[in-house]
């Protein structure tokens, strides 16, 4: 089958002619030995039908990212290249064309997003730019379709030059010749998206639109998914699931085997989603009845964002801050994900270039970003005894990520990639586009996380049943007591939060502990080892190795910092 490679800068509107050229048959993989991800499905040209696929973004063909790899790997496997050209910004976007020319591939030019090269005074003689390029060249608009049948039944027409190869220094002469031959610019007034794209990566400015466009995120991303969870999950869950259940728990018999890695334990009698812990009960509610409505909510945000073009300014407003910690600015938004769940969180690692930075990002976030049933369980915990303690908490798991980042960042080796990133205008977003991407990152998650966190509980349950976790409890009983400084009750609250941290802060309530024992104990606790779903995620996001490294420096600094705490406080 003939593969069409959709090629082209970041932010040209690839994502939207794919849809448009391939309808809903698309899925999402990622490139062979890379977390790299591109989008592939089938079309019909003429009466061929043909294999359509979305090259990851690039600014060039001499890679500088393991994306643009990716890039040039996929071109040397391609039939015809289809290259997606921003019309409103020509000079950027030819460098990549005329690399393109000089591939054995024949290509077509898209010049793409059209309709704004009015809006901005730009006049493009399209004629001469076929000319100059020597390769068929077609106006579009992917969000209204205009020029797409012009350009699909021009494929047909695509060419092969096979230039000599220019330098980098020949290539931006030619650009300017070719812009000064068929470009012309006239004046026009500002608009207010365009006064608003300056502000939100101005110095100042620019923080105040980030803390307005978070603060109102994480309020929709809540308000979506407890509604989920309160009239969709919790009804289908307890009306529908828990008779079912209630039926097989009493077949199997409480006290069984079967029944307690299955059920788990019946709590005053009944079953317990949360506190149960079996295979069919907490196995599969935690990660589709608590997990998945926040992922399905931040996806789709983050598909909002993403599709407005605003998530490039918030990583370039703050690059110089996640540089001093070793990271560049795009390491912010899976960061920010974290806030409310952490398995989304660590499946976003995967827009960052280099696995030093997925790693270190992973690790600061599995230890110092609390998940927002964690945030409410603390909140419940300290907010009694008064606000200033659940502050004291942020505070320091704040302190502990910044300094997690600064000692990463010194023994870790790679290097740090420089953040190349295109800032494209703000554009309504292209629904269609945005509910196919959250179709599959959606369909994604359910895909890699529901069965290795079943898999997960069963195997924790099977080792409780056998006894092994009592055993852990009294090996862990003195660094708990007096390292930590914590009632030796506290022990069981900890290995619970092997499988959630949110509960076994929970179940430090009814332990009558001391104020200072709360704040370390939730604390503690908040940066311990992930839950169950982080847990399973980790490891499919950075193999055993680094791994087992991530979990060392987990259980390393909640020590220390606990240990800290129990003498200063």
């Amino acid at each position: 089958m003939k593969k069409i490679l959709l090629v082209g800068n970041p932010n040209v509107g690839k994502s939207v002619l794919f849809s448009k050229i391939t309808g809903i048959n698309v899925h999402c993989s990622n490139y062979p030995g890379t977390t790299v991800e591109y989008s592939c499905g089938p079309s019909i040209i003429g009466t061929e039908e043909v294999e359509v696929i979305d090259v990851p973004g690039s600014y060039s063909l001499d890679p500088t990212s393991k994306a643009e790899e990716v890039a040039v790997e996929m071109l040397a496997q391609g039939d015809v290249a289809i290259n997606v050209v921003d019309a409103t910004n020509l000079e950027r976007n030819l460098y990549l064309t005329l690399q393109l020319l000089e591939w054995d591939i024949p290509v077509i030019v898209a010049l793409n997003i059209w309709d704004e090269t009015k809006h901005r005074g730009i006049e493009i003689d399209v004629e001469k730019l076929a000319e100059a390029l020597g390769v068929p060249v077609i106006p579009t608009n992917a969000r209204s379709g205009f020029g797409l049948d012009k350009l699909v039944h021009g494929i047909s027409r695509a060419r092969n030059l096979e230039m000599p190869s220019l330098t980098a220094h020949e290539r931006w002469p030619k650009i300017g010749e070719i812009i000064a031959s068929v470009q012309r610019i006239h004046h026009h007034h500002h608009t207010f998206l365009e006064r608003l794209e300056d502000v939100s990566i101005h110095p100042t400015g620019g923080f105040f639109v980030a803390a307005a466009v978070l603060i109102a995120s994480f309020g929709l991303v809540r308000v979506i998914a407890e509604t989920l969870i309160r009239y969709v999950m919790d009804p289908l869950f307890n009306v529908v699931y828990l008779p079912l259940l209630s039926a097989v728990s009493r077949t199997l018999g409480s006290g069984s085997l079967l029944h307690d890695i299955l059920i788990g334990k019946l709590i005053g009698g009944e079953i317990d989603f949360i506190q149960s812990f079996g295979l069919l009960t907490t196995g599969f509610y935690v990660p589709v009845g608590m997990v998945l409505p926040y992922v399905v909510s931040f996806y789709f945000l983050l598909g909002l964002l993403e599709d407005i073009g605003y998530l490039p300014r918030l990583a370039i407003l703050l690059d110089g801050l996640m540089h001093r910690i070793g990271l560049h600015g795009y390491s912010v938004i899976p960061t920010l994900l974290g806030l409310g769940c952490n398995v989304p969180a660590l499946l976003a690692t995967r827009v960052l270039d280099s696995k030093r930075e997925r790693f270190i990002v992973a690790t600061m976030i599995s230890i110092g970003v609390p998940c927002v049933s964690l945030q409410a369980m603390i909140v419940g915990l300290l907010g009694p005894h008064g606000m200033r303690y659940v502050a004291l908490v942020y505070l320091i798991l704040l302190l502990v990520w910044l300094m997690l980042g600064f000692i990463l960042k010194f023994f870790t080796r790679g290097m740090l990639p420089t953040l190349l990133m295109d800032i494209p205008p703000y554009r309504l977003p292209y629904m269609r586009t945005l509910l196919i991407k959250f179709r599959m990152r959606t369909l994604g998650f359910l895909k890699e996380a529901l069965p290795v966190v079943i898999i997960g509980v069963a195997a924790v349950n099977l080792l409780y049943a056998l006894g092994v976790l009592d055993g852990l409890v009294r090996l862990t009983s003195p660094v708990v007591t007096r390292l930590l400084g914590l009632p030796p009750e506290a022990v069981l609250a900890i290995v619970i939060g092997f499988l959630r941290k949110d509960i076994g802060v929970g179940m430090l309530a009814p332990l009558n502990m001391t104020i200072k024992q709360l704040v370390i104990g939730s604390t503690t606790l908040a940066m311990f080892f992930p839950c169950v779903a982080t847990f399973v995620v980790l490891f499919k996001e950075l193999g055993t190795l680094d791994m087992v490294k991530s979990i060392g420096i987990m259980i390393l600094t909640a020590l220390a910092v606990g240990g800290l705490l129990n003498l200063v406080l």
